[in-house]
């Protein structure tokens, strides 16, 4: 028997309760093993259980917990887990301490390993043997994020392909993910369209070889995005601010496109497909759409599960070589700060890693 510190999260009588506990760990049975943790990343993925739109400014802090009122229409809406425990940290890296005696769970044991728990903020952690990336010579910080960030960009060069697409909008593109698509649709020969929102931020994809990037701060944005389109063709989008405009900007200028190379005029507007994904909420305000492009368009959502079920093992697998073989180059990952369990429920640090801010994110060390 192991015993740990672990995170969880609760949402109850309209308060968010985030939380270190005490938890029991048996031995592994079948496929799991249990992992030390060492390092585990902190998500936009993961601030759903962890945060939210709770009133974090107005919490209650105290050493190993922070208590928040969760505001309404959001408190309503999550009524399917109300009142559940729930484990936090979609991901990390650390080292197998005990397997069951399934051969997978075997093989793994004594290494460091990424993994996929779902319950990475916590010392320990079970993982299916199946789930976990052997991390041979990286060390647990450059394998901590080896999961989501990589899988996802790298989903989103296969969506293109599948779609039969070569061109892709990336809005948010500074974010450490935005960064690793730069390099892999560099790889691959997509061109791809980066929409930030500063001048820094297009330094900083132009010095990884960008070559269409524009910024939503500048008074020729519009003309910016047209001009980047009709070069490139992109007709597919990625979206992960959810709400405002972001969608509407990307719709307006794939459409302008298109109707500017049409013979002759259509009501309905030109009949260019264009298509755009949200797959993520850092504006949690409502999607913005207008009628400014016809009927030829598609809104849906991206999530990684179901994209990597829907491509299958060996799709997955082919993924999974190829990010352990770029860890520390095509989907390396950098981080603003350092922080343990304890330190990760401060006020200070949960105001500042909840902002979400371009190339800031946090680490996690649950060792200390």
């Amino acid at each position: 028997m192991t015993t740990g510190k672990q995170l969880f999260s609760t949402l109850a009588d309209g308060k968010l309760t985030v939380e270190l506990a005490d938890t029991n760990y048996s031995d592994p049975t079948g496929n799991r093993v249990l992992v030390q943790m060492e390092a585990a990343p902190i998500n936009p993925s993961d601030l759903a259980l962890l945060s939210g739109p709770a009133d974090l400014e107005n919490a209650e802090y105290s050493a190993r917990k922070f208590v928040a009122d969760m505001p309404e229409p959001f408190y309503s809406s999550q009524k399917g887990r109300h009142g559940l425990r729930l484990p936090v940290g979609n991901e990390g890296a650390g080292t197998v301490i005990a397997a069951g005696e399934g051969e997978a769970a075997q093989a793994l044991m004594g290494q460091r390993v990424a993994c996929l728990p779902g319950s990475a903020y916590s010392e320990y952690c079970f993982a299916d043997a199946n789930m976990c990336l052997p991390l041979r010579d990286v060390s647990s910080e450059d394998g901590a994020s080896a999961f989501v960030n990589p899988l996802t960009a790298l989903g989103f060069a296969e969506t293109a392909r599948m779609e039969g697409h070569s061109a892709i909008i990336h809005t948010a593109a500074a974010s450490n993910l935005g960064q690793m698509l730069v390099k892999i649709c560099k790889e691959d020969n997509i061109a791809l369209i980066n929409i930030v929102r500063k001048a820094e931020h297009v330094e900083l994809l132009a010095n990884l070889g960008a070559k269409h990037i524009v910024n939503s701060s500048d008074e020729d944005f519009a003309d910016q995005l047209r001009g980047g389109i009709e070069t490139t063709g992109a007709f597919l989008g990625f979206d992960p601010i959810g709400g405002g405009k972001a969608v509407d900007n990307c719709f307006r200028a794939m459409e302008q496109v298109a109707v500017a190379k049409m013979d002759e005029y259509s009501r309905y507007g030109s009949n260019q497909e264009k298509k755009m994904y949200i797959y993520g909420r850092l504006d949690m305000s409502p999607t913005i759409l207008t009628p400014a492009y016809g009927f030829g368009w598609t809104l849906s959502g991206w999530l990684l599960f179901p994209f990597l079920q829907k491509v299958g093992m060996e799709t997955m697998a082919r993924m999974r070589q190829r990010v352990l073989s770029g860890l520390t180059s095509t989907f390396a990952s950098s981080y603003k700060s350092k922080v343990n369990l304890e330190e990760m429920l401060t006020k200070e640090a949960v105001m500042d890693y909840r902002l979400m801010k371009m190339g800031e994110k946090y680490l996690v060390t649950p060792q200390g």
